[in-house]
């Protein structure tokens, strides 16, 4: 997870776009408030190479609020969550035309500095 924050004001009804279909999927990644502004990292699972990030932000649906992070056009795969920068929070397979949901923990992993 990148260590930054940022100061995003919350999306508006209808405002993330996915691109679904094929082999495309997306993924949200629902954590708390506490986490608002923070960069969560994902990456292809068990394969070295470039990750990509999302920060969390305040989601208004017609029910309330809710916090998330959003991948829109991921690739089919199993990606790793990150916790920080050397331990993953878990993994969530995203599959062609559909959302996959992974819910943040709410302790860290063991191993986590």
């Amino acid at each position: 997870m990148h260590q930054h924050q940022h100061t995003l004001g919350p999306s508006e009804r209808g405002s993330v776009v996915l691109e679904l279909g094929g082999d495309c999927g997306a993924l949200v990644v629902y954590t708390g408030p506490d986490l608002h502004g923070r960069e969560i990292e994902i990456s292809p699972a068990g394969r070295d190479g470039p990750r990509t990030h999302s920060a969390v932000r305040a989601r208004h649906v017609r029910d309330g609020v809710f916090h998330s992070a959003v991948y829109p056009g991921l690739p089919a795969d199993v990606y790793t969550v990150w916790w920080d920068d050397r331990t993953p929070a878990g993994a969530i397979s995203v599959t062609g035309g559909a959302v996959a949901e992974f819910v943040w923990p709410t302790s860290a992993p063991p191993g986590t500095r």
